[in-house]
């Protein structure tokens, strides 16, 4: 509130942390660049109440590699992290996002030279 002063600090992504630098608002989307763990904390404090789970906290936020990574193009534990969470029913990625996550790490792995693995991921992909 505005009569109370903010008692701790934004959970900034680990790269972050000990930079001294306070990221108020993400300049892409004018969301607040925050920690994968925070983001995973509210996506499960978010969630309904039974089988189904809410499609209200986006995903996109939580998948965003500046979350984990100060490189925006590596797409290694957000792809992963895709992957368990839909085996755990949270599927309301919009297609666009999960073919531009599964491409992106796929370029990733093919240009390392890990072509195999890139075929690998593709084939996660659900417009053939």
């Amino acid at each position: 509130t505005s009569e109370c002063e903010k008692y701790a600090c934004c959970p900034l992504p680990p790269y972050l942390e000990d930079s001294g630098c306070v990221i108020e608002e993400d300049d892409n989307g004018g969301r607040p660049l925050r920690d994968v763990c925070f983001h995973l904390l509210k996506l499960y404090s978010d969630r309904q109440v039974g089988k189904e789970f809410t499609q209200s906290y986006e995903l996109d936020q939580l998948l965003d590699p500046r979350s984990v990574t100060s490189d925006p193009l590596d797409f290694r534990l957000s792809w992963h992290l895709w992957e368990v969470l839909r085996a755990l029913n949270y599927c309301h990625l919009s297609q666009q996002s999960w073919g531009v996550l599964n491409t992106s790490y796929a370029a990733q792995l093919e240009s390392e030279g890990l072509w195999e693995w890139a075929v690998f991921v593709m084939l996660h992909e659900p417009d053939t």
